[in-house]
């Protein structure tokens, strides 16, 4: 008989990942497996997508029904720790029926086993945290940021996600970072579109390239190409590649983002001061040299105390396409009472 497992299911705006962990901390899944998620034809339909990435992971890892002991789920927020849907909606989450939605709730009644919830962005920085540290996870402390179309993180502390009381700490993409030396002298505040000004999310982002960064640029370089696209959303989606073949404006823009970033961290460690900073995200899903550059920008612009120097590691999130439902799987199994500690995550 094989031993008891956990779900993973990680749910965003166009698709729902699974995947398998057995009770010794190993993954059954090594790959992507995933279904759409179809969060735009409301609730009823979504929740029967998720069912059917739940039996489908099964499926593929021959694993039977009756040895799941629990599920894990993230979704993009906004949304409470218990993972209900902001009342306001979410970018994923449009349609009114999505509004103050008990996604968690929904979904233990549909497959009728205990559900634990956390955001997207938590659920990446559990998994980072626990990749990194393996066995010493539980005494670790770690700060995730995850730049992708917005700007996602978690704050790990004793291997646990700090969620707050409202499930909303960890936010690091609607943190104020400071604009002396990051923008230019006649640059725009840039604008968050939470409303905050000059906010994480609002440069070191998809969107902060296209509502802020690249409008900017653009105007500093009248010839470049990427004035020829048909918007600016299609432009900002070309940025990396050209940064990936030394383009002056694109490294600029990237070059705001890494600063941005590393302030982030800074300000992380005066008031967490953790063993670990984590960064992912599509900055990072490029060659291997912007890659490096990228990360040495980012170090460049942390700001830490000698000790802390001696004490931190600053990393790239591993197997970020798979991040979210190997750190949801992570923390069903925390959940479960009867086990002593995580084993380390292979």
């Amino acid at each position: 008989m094989r031993d008891w497992v956990v779900v993973g299911l990680d749910n965003g705006g166009t698709s729902n990942n699974a995947t398998v962990l057995d009770a010794r901390g190993r993954f059954l899944v090594d790959r992507l497996v995933e279904n759409a998620s179809l969060v735009q034809d409301g609730p009823e339909v979504a929740l029967e997508a998720l069912a059917g990435a739940f039996v489908s992971v099964l499926a593929l890892t021959d694993t039977p029904r009756s040895a799941v002991r629990a599920v894990g789920l993230d979704t993009p927020g906004p949304a409470s720790a218990d993972g209900v849907i902001s009342s306001r909606g979410a970018t994923n989450f449009s349609g009114p029926a999505w509004r103050g939605f008990d996604v968690r709730s929904a979904l233990e009644h549909r497959l009728q086993l205990p559900v634990v919830y956390n955001n997207d962005g938590n659920a990446a920085a559990l998994y980072a945290h626990h990749r990194f540290f393996g066995s010493r996870a539980p005494e670790a402390s770690s700060v995730s940021v995850i730049v992708g179309t917005g700007l996602g993180g978690g704050v790990i502390v004793g291997g646990q996600v700090v969620k707050g009381s409202a499930g909303m700490a960890g936010e690091l993409g609607h943190v104020h970072v400071p604009m002396h030396g990051l923008l230019e002298d006649d640059q725009p505040m840039p604008q968050c579109n939470c409303g905050f000004q000059g906010d994480g999310e609002s440069i070191a982002s998809l969107k902060g390239i296209e509502n802020n960064l690249l409008p900017y640029w653009l105007g500093r370089f009248p010839d470049h190409e990427l004035h020829a696209m048909s918007s600016l959303g299609q432009a900002a989606r070309q940025v990396r590649s050209y940064a990936e073949r030394g383009d002056p404006m694109a490294l600029s823009i990237l070059r705001q983002q890494a600063m941005a970033i590393g302030l982030l961290f800074t300000i992380a460690a005066n008031f967490t001061d953790p063993d670990g900073y984590f960064l992912g995200g599509g900055v990072v899903e490029t060659t291997a040299e912007l890659r490096r550059w990228f990360l040495d920008a980012v170090r460049a612009h942390t700001t830490l105390r000698e000790e802390q120097h001696r004490q931190a590691s600053l990393a790239l999130v591993s197997d970020l396409d798979m991040a979210g439902a190997r750190g949801s799987a992570i923390a069903a199994l925390a959940s479960l009472g009867d086990i002593p500690s995580i084993p380390d995550i292979r």
